[in-house]
């Protein structure tokens, strides 16, 4: 049961409010958090919480920032050995959160040193059976990865987020896509506004090679389609506090569930607990839950 993430490692910087500030406007804001965020570092503690050996691929800079980065993936159980220091900045993430809601700005730094050799590298030395990717690093790098590991024989499972263009040539290298409403509008051109239209756009994946397409969609659950057709998959009834960390809870603990030989659905079912938990802490790797409060909450269900 183990898992190799390549992808962003940074330091969220996440400041809460009552609401979000307008543009020239200063409000006064009511918690400060400061710790391991990133798409690739998120899902590789939510792989590891969730039970998995994990591996991360990525890098962090020379500053303070790097040892925050490391020791928050090491706190999550992550095996670091994988991580390369380059000279410079840690990436960061400036987050906002406001009423459940959030935005935030990305400053890569380190990540974009992040490169296909490196990838390849600890692909070809892994004994991973799935491989866990996100588009917040050089698109190259992605793509060779997906590559390299379909190859080897590992599944690639693909968050494509932040969302951007991707080329055709990768599909055939992806057994299973994760992407939300609006990642799959952008990539699929199909507007997902429900059930019947997020089926739609998960066709348009397995049209293109892919095994399996999970189009999340919120508190409204999400649609599962395979080989074997499609269902919806009910969401958790939850006080949302910050959603900053579901969609990586939920790929981290998918891909967990994945390589421990469960089903599709199985693991679909358990990633959405999760990523229910997540929404109702503040924070990114601080909100992920463990796998004895992901059994809890699915007992509770």
């Amino acid at each position: 049961m183990s898992v190799i993430v390549v992808g962003s490692i940074n330091v969220d910087v996440t400041v809460v409010a009552d609401r979000m500030a307008q543009a020239g406007e200063t409000i006064t804001g009511t918690a400060l958090e400061t710790g391991l965020g990133g798409k690739g570092a998120n899902q590789a503690a939510a792989a590891a919480r969730a039970g998995a050996a994990t591996t991360m691929i990525g890098c962090v800079g020379s500053d303070a920032f790097a040892d925050v980065a490391l020791d928050g993936l090491r706190d999550a159980g992550v095996d670091v050995a994988g991580v390369r220091a380059v000279e410079g900045g840690t990436g960061i993430a400036h987050i906002r959160v406001a009423g459940g809601d959030n935005s935030i700005v990305v400053v890569p730094l380190a990540n974009a040193s992040l490169s296909v050799e490196q990838a390849h590298e600890a692909i070809d030395a892994s004994d991973a059976s799935v491989l866990l990717l996100q588009l917040e690093v050089d698109q190259q790098v992605v793509l060779a990865a997906a590559e390299r590991a379909h190859a080897r024989g590992i599944r690639v499972v693909l968050d494509p987020a932040p969302a951007a263009p991707l080329p055709e040539s990768i599909w055939q290298h992806v057994a299973l896509v994760k992407p939300n409403e609006h990642e799959a509008g952008l990539l699929t051109g199909v507007e997902v506004t429900d059930a019947a239209s997020a089926e739609r756009a998960a066709r348009w994946f397995l049209d293109r090679g892919v095994e399996a397409a999970i189009v999340t969609l919120g508190k409204a659950g999400a649609v599962l389609v395979d080989a074997d057709g499609a269902r919806s998959l009910a969401g958790h009834v939850v006080e949302a506090v910050d959603s900053t960390a579901a969609g990586d809870t939920f790929s981290g603990y998918l891909a967990a569930a994945l390589a421990d030989g469960g089903s599709l659905d199985d693991a679909a079912r358990r990633a959405m607990a999760a990523a229910a938990i997540s929404v109702t802490r503040v924070g990114a790797t601080a909100s992920i839950p463990s796998s004895d409060e992901v059994d809890a909450f699915l007992a509770d269900a």
